[in-house]
C-alpha cells in the first residue's frame, strides 16, 4: 500500500509500505476518510532534523518513516487472534481513538490512553496513521461511527472536532455563556458549531477574513479580525465591559493565548487546546485577582469521542459544512500546500 510521509520543510512523499496484518488483539481498518489536522503542520513545516513528526510535536519517537494522518475513519477489514467478532464485525463502520497505551493502567481503563505513564503510540505520529489504504490498531481503540454520520464527518470527530467538544465539555458550556473562540481553523470552527448547538453565544476571532466568514456561516454571533482590532477591547465592548464567560484558544499563538485570558471576565474560564509554543502571563492581574480558571485540554477520551459523535448525530449538527476540500491520496502535496495557507475549512483524504 502507499502512505503519506512528512519530510519537513513543507515537503512530503508517498511511499510504499507492506499491507498490515493484524496480530493478537489487533484489527486492520480499510480507510474511507482520513482528515488533515492543524497539528500536522508542525511536522510539515519542521526542519529536516530527522526527528519526524513525533519530534516536531515533542512526543519522542525514533524519527523513522511513519505514515501521517491521525484522524482515521473506515471499516473493519480484518481481525487478529483474540478479537471477538462482536467487538469488530467485518465491514463495521469505525473511527479510531488514535492513541494506544498499556491498556491496564487507570488512565487507559477509562479511555484516556494518551495519559498512560508507561508510554504511548500515537497513530499518525509515532506509529503508522490513516493517510494510507489500511491502518492496523488495537481493537480496544475502535470507536463506532453512528450511521447518521459520513466517514468524512467521522474523520473530523476523530481529532479536530472531538478536541473542540472535549474542551467545551470541560468548560461546562451552556446557554447562559458567551464563548470567545480564538483561531478559526478546523478545531475553532468546530467549536463555533458545537458551542452554538450547546446554546452559547459564540464570538469568533481570527486574522483571516476567509475563515471569519466561515465562522459566521457556522453560527457565530459576531466575528473579530484580531489583525485590525484589539480583540480584548472588542470582546469587552460586546459584553458591556465585563468580558466573556468562556474563552477557548485553538490557535496555539502566544498573542491569542494572552488575549483569551485577558478577555475573560472575573470568575470566568479560559482554555488552551492549540499545540506547541509558549505564553507569558502576568499572574496577579491576569489570573489571581480575577479568580480565573485556566484549563489545558488535550484532545479527548475514547468515551468522549463516541459521545461527541452521538451529540453531532442526535443534534443534527451540519458538521459536513466544515469539510471544504476533499482529496485523493495522490493529491497529498497539493492538499498540504493549500492547507498550509490556513485559509480553508477542513481538508480530508477520501478513499
Amino acid at each position: 500500500m502507499r502512505g503519506v510521509v512528512f519530510l519537513g520543510e513543507r515537503e512530503l512523499e508517498i511511499r510504499e509500505f507492506p499491507d498490515p496484518t493484524p496480530g493478537p488483539g489487533e484489527v486492520v481498518l480499510e480507510m474511507k476518510a482520513s482528515g488533515m489536522c492543524g497539528s500536522d503542520l508542525h511536522a510539515y513545516r519542521a526542519a529536516r532534523s530527522g526527528s519526524g513528526m513525533a519530534g516536531a510535536l515533542g512526543l519522542g519517537g525514533s524519527g523513522g518513516p511513519v505514515i501521517a494522518g491521525h484522524e482515521p475513519c473506515g471499516i473493519v477489514a480484518a481481525r487478529g487472534p483474540g478479537v471477538p467478532e462482536a467487538e469488530a464485525p467485518i465491514g463495521a463502520r469505525m473511527m479510531d481513538h488514535h492513541y494506544s497505551g498499556c491498556g491496564i493502567c487507570p488512565h487507559c481503563r477509562v479511555g484516556w490512553s494518551q495519559l498512560c505513564g508507561k508510554g504511548i503510540t500515537v497513530y499518525g505520529v509515532t506509529g503508522n496513521g490513516g493517510h494510507a489504504q489500511y491502518l492496523k490498531v488495537p481493537a480496544r481503540t475502535l470507536v463506532p461511527l453512528p450511521d447518521e454520520l459520513s466517514f468524512e464527518e467521522g474523520a473530523a470527530v476523530s481529532c479536530g472536532t472531538g478536541t473542540a467538544y472535549g474542551a467545551l465539555r470541560r468548560m461546562q458550556t451552556c446557554g447562559r455563556h458567551t464563548l470567545a473562540v480564538f483561531g478559526q481553523g478546523p478545531v475553532g470552527l468546530s467549536a463555533v458549531l458545537l458551542g452554538t448547538a450547546m446554546g452559547a453565544r459564540v464570538i469568533a476571532i481570527d486574522v483571516g477574513e476567509e475563515r471569519l466568514k466561515l465562522a459566521k456561516d457556522f453560527g457565530a454571533d459576531a466575528t473579530i479580525n484580531s489583525k485590525s482590532t484589539d480583540p480584548v477591547q472588542a470582546l469587552k465592548a460586546l459584553t458591556r465591559g465585563e468580558g466573556v464567560d468562556l474563552a477557548l484558544d485553538c490557535s496555539g499563538a502566544a498573542p491569542a493565548r494572552v488575549a483569551a485570558v485577558r478577555s475573560t471576565k472575573t470568575w470566568g474560564t479560559a482554555c488552551f487546546v492549540g499545540e506547541g509554543g509558549d505564553v507569558t502571563l502576568e499572574v496577579s492581574p491576569d489570573m489571581l485577582r480575577r479568580q480565573l480558571t485556566l484549563i489545558g485540554s488535550w484532545t479527548f477520551s475514547s468515551v468522549g469521542q463516541g459521545e461527541c459523535a452521538r451529540f453531532v448525530a442526535e443534534r443534527r449538527i451540519p458538521l459536513a459544512k466544515l469539510i471544504t476540500h476533499r482529496f485523493k491520496l495522490d493529491q497529498a502535496a497539493e492538499a498540504y500546500r493549500l492547507f498550509d495557507t490556513q485559509t480553508t475549512g477542513k481538508g480530508v483524504f477520501v478513499f
